[in-house]
């Protein structure tokens, strides 16, 4: 298996993994502007890329996962809640569906709190071992944080989503599983964001303070947010398929 994290604007974190002996890759939430260096990375790996995912719609950054997917003959993907609201087709994700890379198996979770569409993706490569290695945590979980539920209004609603899912879908995961989250410090996406941009959910369940709240202390802590992205609406037409390309 190979991984790279990509660092990129918006204190956004983009992911390029897959199965070099198969010669197939995913790219995840991919930044437009970033659409190339993925492509070069496939050359260089001498791989397919086969799915472009985006983790929800992004509300913080222009994504270019739709661009990518049609440069490259990929499927482009989202939780399939997402139909509600796009103008464009897409490949719908399912919760709990597994998705083929050849020795690496993408585990699909839906996870929603910080949009309803939101996914975290489980990844296992068989040549190591059955188990889970890493989970991409998109703007669910972040290391020393969790998402904001407050874009798309009905925050407290969102909150109590957010809390949920962590508890049922992602604390239950066993301790050594890595997490690679969507944005690491500078990002607006949630409050004291650290700048590592890695950590395991054994280290996050000790050390996150939101992640050992009760119910309504999490819904108080997480509805105190920055301010919100100042293109968002923009962003959010744009990566909906409402608007025209990103400058």
């Amino acid at each position: 298996m190979f991984f790279k994290q990509l660092a990129t604007k918006e204190a956004c974190l983009s992911y390029f993994f897959g199965c070099g002996g198969m010669g197939k890759a995913v790219a995840v939430d991919v930044v437009a502007g970033d659409e190339e260096w993925f492509v070069k990375e496939a050359a260089k790996a001498n791989v397919t890329i086969t799915h472009v995912i985006d983790t929800h719609v992004h509300a913080d950054h222009y994504s270019g996962g739709r661009a990518l997917a049609q440069r490259v003959g990929a499927a482009y993907c989202l939780h399939e809640s997402a139909g509600d609201f796009v103008s464009f087709d897409f490949t719908p994700l399912r919760d709990n569906q597994l998705i083929d890379v050849g020795n690496v198996k993408i585990r699909v979770l839906h996870t929603p709190g910080h949009t309803l569409e939101s996914v975290c993706l489980l990844v296992t490569d068989l040549r190591r071992g059955e188990a889970p290695w890493f989970l991409l945590t998109g703007d669910t979980l972040f290391v020393g944080s969790v998402g904001r539920p407050d874009l798309a209004g009905r925050e407290r609603e969102m909150a109590a989503v957010l809390h949920e899912t962590l508890h049922t879908k992602l604390l239950t995961l066993p301790d050594e599983v890595e997490i690679y989250p969507g944005h690491q410090a500078g990002s607006v996406c949630g409050a004291g964001l650290s700048g590592k941009p890695s950590s395991t959910l054994g280290f996050e369940k000790r050390w996150n303070p939101q992640l050992s709240m009760d119910r309504r202390q999490f819904i108080e802590s997480v509805i105190d947010v920055p301010p919100k992205p100042a293109e968002m609406e923009a962003m959010l037409r744009f990566n909906r398929g409402l608007a025209g390309a990103a400058s």
